[in-house]
């Protein structure tokens, strides 16, 4: 169990340094142009979630994500002790994650953001968001297994211009960035629309997915 929850630290916490580390970099670079900052921001998380998902998919399924680790659970494919334990690695991994990317930035550590996310458009943008990031992973990994990273790093770099809310897909990924007040950073309000959404999205995939391959 120990190489699982290491593999699902790493691999969360490089997530979140890179998506929050390249937001700042983004941002402190382009000169004030939102459009440049946020296409660093996409190609750096695109290319880390090839690399994490390749690097720890044959020791823990390279979750990273407690959505998916709840599919994972409902498709009976990892247990529910399991489960919570990823779930709760994530999190903190995120967290943890945060505390270093300030400090490599010299920034204050502790910050909570003020960036409203809150809405209907930024709800049904999760909702899209991780219904496809679910689907992606559901299908591929029972068709194409070895493509999976190639997919999720892809889908979610196209999710981050194709949705209002950049496609954040992850409730550890949103818990962290409450703690940021940096550009990719959200406010505690926002959340509500968010960690509900990315739910909804996610069993809506699964959903779907399971009626689509009985239909098989």
């Amino acid at each position: 169990m120990l190489p699982k929850l290491i593999s699902e630290f790493l691999g969360t916490f490089f997530l979140v340094m890179t998506v929050i580390g390249s937001g700042i970099m983004g941002e402190n670079l382009s000169q004030g142009n939102d459009a440049i900052a946020l296409l660093a921001n996409t190609i750096a998380t695109g290319a880390i979630l090839f690399v994490i998902i390749r690097s720890f998919s044959t020791i823990s399924g390279a979750h990273f994500n407690p959505v998916v680790s709840l599919i994972m659970l409902l498709e009976g494919k990892i247990k529910l002790r399991e489960t919570i334990l990823f779930i709760l690695t994530q999190i903190i991994a995120g967290l943890v994650a945060v505390i270093f990317i300030h400090i490599i930035f010299q920034l204050d550590v502790y910050q909570i953001s003020n960036k409203d996310r809150a809405g209907l458009p930024f709800l049904l943008s999760e909702i899209v968001a991780t219904f496809g990031l679910l689907c992606c992973i559901l299908y591929v990994s029972k068709f194409s297994p070895e493509n999976v990273a190639m997919t999720v790093a892809l889908f979610i770099s196209a999710g981050y211009w194709f949705t209002s809310s950049t496609s954040f897909a992850n409730p550890a990924v949103t818990i962290a960035r409450i703690f940021t007040d940096t550009f990719t950073g959200i406010s505690p309000d926002s959340v509500v629309y968010f960690i509900p959404a990315q739910i909804i999205g996610a069993l809506i995939a699964l959903f779907i997915f399971r009626i689509s391959i009985n239909e098989k």
